[in-house]
């Protein structure tokens, strides 16, 4: 019983609540009928006979709702698959995208982008996305060595430095920039749509399938570097090229949705719980899994209050508890 549970929470819920968030969202005078109408009428193929409130509804989904849910389910799928190969690389379970710095460092690329449009926003993200992982190594590494807290500790010194970074970027930026910019780093997919999707879609996907592939290697790299090496495989160009898929899916994600905080952190976990620790059906759990649950936070955050409440201040209530329960249950020594 609990494995067809599993089974369905992963893979059997998509579909279903992908339809349902479809109905989500502020539309004051319609009812569940209208939407049935809009569902026989878009199978049909007439939606351009049917009537002015059932041609307005095929308008707000087609156009408002379905990029939003798309692109929340691509994001969602890729943080968490991030944060699992992440964990993996690393074999700690504090780390993630957010902690090691690469968010802050996307977000700071981004938000250049968007103050002074010179490069595209996804490479501007993807660009010091990477620069804030080489730096949280170089500051991590001592004597070709590092410990959890070192790379703990100087990915947040590295997160503060590009927030401190983007504060700078947000003084000198304009009104109208300015407000775009703040509402974009706490998280938000209001201004989703099909353009995004399209270019959101294929880095992501890219991230995504090469964490997939790569699955198995992570179990290997779990062993320890010389365990991995016993059995032919090359753990430092493994890590690299992991690390590089995590930081382009990450920074696409940020440059589409802002800083979405602590997802990859704590939906790796809720997965391991569920499947175990085996990264062959971890990976394809996140990735279900993750977009799946960031599309209930994202029903949540456009539909609790009268105003939508950006989906990065849930996610950051979430996880900052789970990181401090994590920290405890595990026992990190910080002397």
């Amino acid at each position: 019983m609990r494995k067809v549970l599993t089974g369905f929470l992963i893979y059997g819920l998509p579909i279903p609540l992908l339809l349902y968030s479809l109905t989500v969202g502020p539309s004051q005078g319609l009812v569940f009928a209208d939407y049935w109408d809009w569902g026989k009428a878009a199978l049909q193929g007439d939606i351009h006979e049917s009537s002015t409130k059932i041609y307005m509804l095929n308008n707000i989904i087609e156009n408002v709702r379905l990029p939003r849910v798309l692109l929340t389910f691509i994001i969602g799928a890729g943080l968490a698959a991030s944060g699992g190969a992440l964990q993996g690389i690393f074999r700690n379970p504090l780390v993630d995208p957010y902690v090691l710095g690469i968010s802050s460092g996307s977000a700071f690329g981004a938000a250049l982008a968007i103050a002074f449009p010179l490069l595209h926003i996804n490479v501007m993200a993807f660009v010091l996305g990477v620069a804030s992982v080489v730096m949280t190594y170089s500051f991590a590494f001592s004597n070709n060595k590092s410990s959890i807290v070192a790379v703990i500790l100087s990915g947040m010194i590295v997160s503060g430095i590009f927030t401190a970074s983007l504060t700078v970027v947000q003084y000198m930026s304009d009104p109208y920039k300015l407000q775009a910019i703040v509402q974009w780093t706490m998280g938000n997919l209001h201004h989703a749509s099909w353009d995004k999707i399209e270019t959101a879609a294929l880095p992501v996907g890219i991230g995504i399938v090469g964490m997939y592939l790569m699955r198995w290697r992570l179990n290997l790299l779990a062993l320890g570097e010389q365990e991995a090496k016993a059995v032919g495989v090359n753990p430092t160009a493994d890590k690299a090229t992991l690390v590089a898929l995590a930081t382009l899916t990450t920074s696409t994600s940020v440059a589409a949705a802002g800083v979405i905080s602590m997802y990859g952190l704590f939906i790796p976990h809720l997965t391991r719980m569920m499947v175990g620790p085996d990264n062959r059906k971890a990976m394809p759990a996140n990735i279900f899994f993750g977009g799946s649950f960031l599309v209930i936070i994202d029903n949540f955050s456009r539909s609790l209050m009268d105003f939508e409440i950006p989906i990065g201040i849930f996610t950051m209530l979430l996880g900052a508890p789970f990181f401090l329960f994590l920290m405890k249950k595990n026992k990190i020594n910080w002397v």
